[in-house]
């Protein structure tokens, strides 16, 4: 099968290409320049340098063409905060470019169009009392990015969202988003964390999902992908066995401080002329839930396998420089003691 994988760069892009080499598919890598590093891919990988929204229609069809899935892996991370206002960076990163990669996609004939997605719109439908998409502009945009894609791929092609969870691994020359958590266990200081938790899941689970959906997937569907579903107390304590932490005390802060705090952050951007993907004063409330799912039905229609978490944490764990952004998480812990042990 020939595949071709927008946002094959990335992290999640990265690990898809090299899934499906395994599979024996022809896959073709679409990334914005600079070129990658030498080596990063096997030498039977075509690598592109495009920017897909400075294409126009033509130019995309012309793209597609000849290709019998597309992986759409690119847009922007929900922990990004833009200038003001987000909403509008947000539209142009996660909706616009999908919508018309989708529409030259049924244009070009492509069978299948694999659409990596967040859980945040599972949750949007799952909490409606929470409001997600209408406080947060990141889940709004991956809203509004569902609805336009299955609307534009009609019946025509089929579109296989999946709503995935937080992902752990790592890929070559690249420092893991959760480098500032991690350098916060590694510090020694006191851990301090609220209630809650979420489904996670490895980069190479995510890898076999997004490859079944290219072979198994005749329809368009939307799935959930994950793994365990953990609490963020034991997630914090397997990182110190990881790291080799002998105090892995977490401190649970209470939900109605973590309400009150949380304006703090937004203000702090406010004042940077920034705006949150999610904004801190609402999103507490999802923090301090549990974000969890049953994958059982993916798991089986796309055909991944369980497991693997540990070492993905390990990996993101040895991918991460000590010290990296350490000097904001010493400051977090010093102030937390203070205002968290007040009445």
């Amino acid at each position: 099968m020939r595949v071709l994988v927008i946002g094959g760069t990335g992290f999640l892009g990265y690990h898809a290409t090299g899934e499906l080499i395994e599979r024996g598919h022809d896959v073709t890598v679409l990334g914005l320049p600079p070129a990658p590093a030498a080596g990063l891919f096997s030498e039977d990988v075509s690598v592109l340098l495009r920017d897909v929204s400075k294409l126009d229609d033509q130019e995309l069809r012309a793209l597609l063409s000849g290709f019998e899935a597309v992986v759409f892996a690119a847009g922007a991370d929900d922990r990004t905060a833009p200038q003001a206002p987000a909403a509008k960076f947000f539209y142009e990163a996660n909706v616009k470019s999908s919508v018309r990669v989708t529409a030259a996609a049924v244009r070009a004939g492509v069978q299948r169009f694999v659409l990596l997605g967040s859980y945040f719109t599972y949750f949007d439908r799952e909490w409606p009392e929470m409001k997600l998409a209408e406080h947060h502009p990141y889940i709004n945009s991956r809203k509004q990015q569902l609805e336009l894609t299955t609307i534009v791929a009609g019946t025509d092609m089929a579109l296989v969202v999946l709503e995935l969870p937080y992902v752990f691994g790592s890929m070559p020359g690249a420092v893991p988003l959760w480098a500032p958590l991690v350098n916060y266990v590694r510090s020694g200081v006191p851990l301090y964390y609220t209630n809650g938790g979420s489904n996670m899941v490895s980069v190479h689970r995510v890898a076999e999902a997004i490859a079944g959906a290219c072979e198994r997937i005749d329809e368009s569907r939307i799935f959930q992908v994950g793994d365990q579903n953990l609490s963020w107390t034991g997630f914090l304590q397997s990182l110190c066995a990881i790291i080799g932490r002998e105090d892995d005390t977490v401190r649970i802060i209470e939900d109605a401080r973590i309400s009150r705090m949380s304006w703090v952050l937004d203000a702090l951007h406010s004042v940077q002329g920034k705006e949150g993907g999610l904004h801190a004063t609402h999103f507490s409330e999802v923090l301090v839930s549990n974000a969890f799912f049953n994958p059982s039905e993916s798991r089986r229609a796309l055909g991944y396998r369980r497991g693997g978490l540990k070492q993905a944490w390990r990996d993101t764990v040895m991918a991460c420089p000590e010290g990296e952004m350490f000097g904001n998480w010493q400051k977090f812990s010093q102030s937390a003691r203070r205002l968290f042990r007040r009445e």
